[in-house]
């Protein structure tokens, strides 16, 4: 049994497993062409929405596939393997759907219409928050696209950065203040003639994703389409649940890797060293890197899919494991440049040729990098939340060793003293899940 095999626990994930497989298989074979030219690939997509994976992550009852998160990280992992952009452009699809799916703030009748129109129709849908130069929506900024309100519905003027998929989105939530109001809401733009994709997607990893600038022109939409208002404190329809879907991040890095280490270890497995009077793979050096390489897979798998795990079990913490996510996060993406970068030791000067596959593995694997939660950001707030407790504790323990002064009138220091360190704390430990509110808002949006 391979390390892969641990984690399909029941027939549900072998047979969604066997359709991620099949369907990376088909990809893969036009992987390198549209990484070298940047398109979009719409085939890929149009493979997807044939075999079911845009429902995936939509209620059973509305004609989806209700899979749980834990099934989610698996199908994007395996997807991966087969093209690291596409899996993550359809990520994005998928997670707006699991998040919606958890935790409803919208009116249902507008989250069974968009479903409809998923099931029906095939639209791939993201959401579009981040702007050049507005900073982080979800932290206070204000956007610059604005919705006007008319006797028609809103007109929506303004532009989005690192938009994923935006060549195929057939509709778009769309963070924008609404103009007199000063208040930040979700609309779900159509797409239409007066929504312009700027072409505007040249990377150095993850090429295919398109990425792309869209720009609304005063595109008039329905009263209706105004989703929800977020109000400053107040969190979005996509940062809930500790953010738990945002793995799947991880996941398609996780799954670049495994990639990685298969091309490597088919090589090692083909090439001959006249030296060694066989092939490579026996090699001491080769089998030190394989073996570090599952370690590695091993630490990441038994990671990622123990807290999704954790995060199905046990309603009563899913809001409460923001560092754990976080964590996850930073440990499984250096986990898989540091795989990557074994499986190209093994191969070596072959490794850096175009007509092979993993100078792409070794680019698309470095993205991981600038998807938030980033690595400074998840170690300062670990460090927050340590520091914090401590102080906390101390304090607290100190108000106990004065119960008197404690009583007397006037004399409440100590307690408030440690009120305060406790709320410290509680900030600390969501200072990591702010630094994940906007896994929407990255590199690939």
């Amino acid at each position: 049994m391979t390390l892969a095999d641990v984690t399909l626990r029941d027939a549900s994930d072998a047979a969604l497993a066997a359709l991620a497989d099949e369907l990376a298989a088909e990809i893969a074979k036009t992987a390198q062409h549209y990484d070298l030219s940047g398109e979009f690939p719409h085939e890929h997509f149009e493979l997807l929405r044939q075999r079911g994976a845009l429902k995936l992550t939509l209620p059973r009852e509305l004609g989806g596939g209700g899979i749980s998160l834990y099934q989610l990280l698996l199908f994007q992992e395996r997807l991966a393997r087969g093209s690291g952009s596409t899996a993550l452009a359809l990520g994005w699809h998928l997670m707006v759907f699991g998040y919606l799916s958890f935790d409803l703030k919208w009116q249902r009748p507008a989250f069974e219409r968009l479903c409809r129109d998923v099931v029906q129709r095939g639209d791939l849908i993201n959401v579009l928050v981040t702007e050049r130069e507005a900073g982080n929506l979800l932290r206070g900024s204000k956007p610059t696209t604005v919705a006007r309100k008319t006797e028609q519905g809103y007109l929506i003027q303004g532009r989005k950065a690192f938009c994923s998929a935006a060549p195929g989105l057939g509709q778009m939530i769309v963070y924008a203040l609404v103009e007199d109001e000063g208040r930040v809401a979700e609309f779900l733009v159509p797409r239409s003639d007066r929504v312009r994709v700027i072409d505007n997607w040249n990377t150095i990893g993850m090429r295919s994703t398109g990425s792309h600038d869209v720009e609304f022109d005063q595109v008039l939409v329905p009263h209706d389409a105004l989703l929800s208002y977020i109000d400053p404190g107040q969190s979005s329809s996509f940062m809930t649940g500790s953010r738990a879907f945002g793995l799947q991040l991880s996941a398609v890095y996780l799954g670049i890797a495994t990639a990685a280490r298969d091309f490597a270890l088919d090589f090692a497995d083909r090439y001959h060293s006249h030296s060694l009077g066989g092939s490579i793979l026996d090699a001491p050096q080769v089998q030190q890197k394989l073996g570090e390489i599952e370690l590695l897979i091993g630490a990441a798998k038994t990671q990622l899919y123990g807290l999704a795990e954790r995060w199905e079990r046990h309603d009563a913490i899913k809001h409460r494991l923001n560092h754990e996510v976080a964590i996850t996060k930073h440990q499984v993406g250096n986990h898989a440049i540091r795989i990557v970068e074994l499986a190209m030791g093994i191969v070596g000067g072959h490794a850096l040729s175009k007509d092979l596959p993993l100078e792409r593995y070794f680019r698309d694997v470095q993205c991981g990098r600038y998807n938030p939660p980033q690595d400074d950001m998840v170690l300062a707030n670990l460090a927050k939340s340590a520091t914090a407790a401590l102080r906390a504790s101390r304090q607290a323990e100190a108000s106990k060793q004065r119960p008197a002064e404690a009583s007397q009138p006037g004399v409440a220091a100590p307690a408030k003293a440690s009120a305060a360190a406790a709320a410290a704390t509680q900030s600390a430990v969501t200072g990591t899940a702010d630094a994940l509110e906007t896994p929407l808002a990255a590199l690939v949006d």
